[in-house]
């Protein structure tokens, strides 16, 4: 009988794990449970097609692996783009690359489900056929984009009424294409990259303009890779390498003495060293910030938005998952495919069009990663960490990550100011500090800002800015986890069946 701790930043997907740890689950069934029941719930933060990155955690063995489930696109052209200005465009049919949730949730149900991945969808599947009521943080993002959502035939039909307005709060969102999406992919997950829901979203998609074929969708696979890691004081931090930016998380970790400048620092270095392994050489050192390098003379990447769920859980055997999925712009792309219910992410958008960049957009490459899961491991812990905060993910998780080895409440550490810096990203002109009210040392901040070259914005808080952060924890024998105040969330720990 498996006891699991989770958290999740919307309801549905505590309920939805709820149901797999009844049904003799254990912590990869709840979390993809969990995870698939978030692509209904939230479809302005992720969907099935969107991307996934995961850490997964053999409690037995002590092994952790990375789950990068990130797409590319074979026939990708830059030239055009290029000659349409000098940055890829922030939505529309070419920033979306092969969506890989799916095939990064079946990866993960091989390392170590108990139950079929049909029995974990089948919570989602009812969400969409049955209806989810509309959150808070849904209908803000409906109204915060309703030039997009009002744009797209899909996405129309999707959130607005009968009149044409936004669906308020406490709505019910209907999805039925949906619904029918996720049955076939009961069946087989693989309908995805190779069968009907494959040719569905194809024939969409090309209908736009995308160079995407049925070969690119053939073609992709889920990476299960080694992670990235650092030890310190004994606690071992995972993250997942490139084109996750995992490394400036470790960058920035424990460097208490001048938070802000080892952020700024790991920021100009992400943005300028980070892409694909795949498509040539990523320089781990500069990201990690072992070696300086003259980021000033190197191309820089994109800064879009970006916007994502994190969900963790940790099991009594010290078993654990924390995955994040990802639409990355609220509602992606702007596309919602009529044919199969599907919100298409946006991800392309993190491509640069300049050659030399090392996250270039070429032919089979995968885009620079915002998604940032953790683990810590460590005498008598395990600690899962995720959260939505986009290009901000390292900074925000940086500031609670130490703490939250020993919190003795963590749900209060969650809720207490942060603060987060970039520029496109959290809708600024240049280059910001974004302070909640009562941050620690906010005065010393603001002067190292001032000394960075960084503006700096005071907002209201808790603010969605500042992250959604999730975390699960098995600490001296004890579960417990915490769910971000900042989202619609819950975390819980859960007393199953025997398997």
């Amino acid at each position: 009988m498996a006891t699991i701790a989770i958290a999740a930043p919307h309801p549905a997907g505590i309920e939805a794990a709820r149901q797999m740890a009844a049904e003799g689950g254990g912590v990869v069934d709840a979390a993809l449970a969990a995870a698939a029941a978030l692509t209904v719930a939230y479809p302005h933060q992720c969907s099935i097609g969107g991307d996934l990155v995961a850490l997964v955690r053999d409690g037995a063995r002590g092994i952790v692996r990375a789950v990068v489930s990130a797409g590319a696109a074979a026939a990708a052209d830059p030239a055009p783009l290029r000659a349409a200005g000098g940055r890829m465009p922030a939505g529309g049919p070419h920033t979306v690359t092969v969506p890989g949730v799916v095939a990064g949730w079946a990866e993960l149900a091989r390392l170590g489900a108990r139950l079929p991945l049909a029995r974990a969808l089948a919570p989602a599947r009812a969400l969409a056929e049955d209806g989810v009521a509309v959150s808070a943080g849904l209908a803000r993002a409906i109204r915060n984009r309703l030039d997009v959502v009002r744009a797209d035939p899909g996405l129309s039909a999707l959130l607005l009424d009968k009149a044409g307005e936004p669906l308020p709060a406490g709505a019910t969102l209907l999805q039925p294409a949906l619904a029918a999406t996720l049955a076939e992919l009961s069946e087989d997950w693989r309908h995805f990259y190779t069968g009907p829901t494959a040719r569905r979203l194809v024939a969409g998609l090309r209908a736009r303009g995308s160079l995407l074929d049925m070969a690119d969708f053939a073609a992709h696979r889920a990476e299960n890779t080694a992670p990235l890691s650092t030890t310190r004081d004994g606690v071992t931090w995972w993250v997942a390498p490139p084109p996750s930016q995992g490394a400036a998380l470790l960058a920035v970790l424990g460097r208490k003495s001048d938070p802000l400048t080892a952020a700024r620092q790991a920021e100009l270095s992400r943005d300028a060293l980070l892409g694909d392994p795949r498509s040539g050489g990523i320089d781990i050192d500069g990201l990690l910030l072992r070696e300086q390098r003259d980021t000033a003379a190197l191309p820089s990447g994109p800064k879009p938005a970006g916007d994502t769920v994190a969900v963790t859980a940790v099991d009594d055997e010290g078993n654990a998952v924390t995955l994040i999925q990802s639409v990355f712009q609220s509602f992606g792309s702007g596309i919602a495919d009529p044919a199969t219910g599907v919100v298409l992410h946006n991800r392309g958008s993190a491509f640069s069009l300049d050659p030399a960049h090392p996250g270039a957009l070429r032919p089979g490459a995968r885009p620079p990663h915002t998604l940032c899961p953790a683990l810590a491991t460590g005498p008598g812990r395990v600690v899962a960490l995720g959260c939505q905060g986009g290009r901000a993910q390292a900074w925000i998780l940086s500031q609670v990550a130490d703490a939250l080895l020993d919190a003795p409440d963590p749900e209060a550490l969650l809720a207490r100011p942060r603060w987060v810096i970039g520029s496109r990203d959290l809708n600024r002109p240049g280059p910001t500090l974004v302070l909640e009210p009562g941050v620690p040392d906010s005065d010393g901040l603001i002067a190292v800002a001032d000394g960075l070259g960084l503006a700096v914005a005071e907002v209201p808080g808790p603010h969605d800015e500042a992250g959604h952060v999730q975390m699960a924890r098995l600490r001296g024998g004890v579960l417990d986890a915490a769910s971000d105040p900042r989202a619609d969330g819950a975390a819980v720990v859960l007393t199953g069946a025997a398997p």
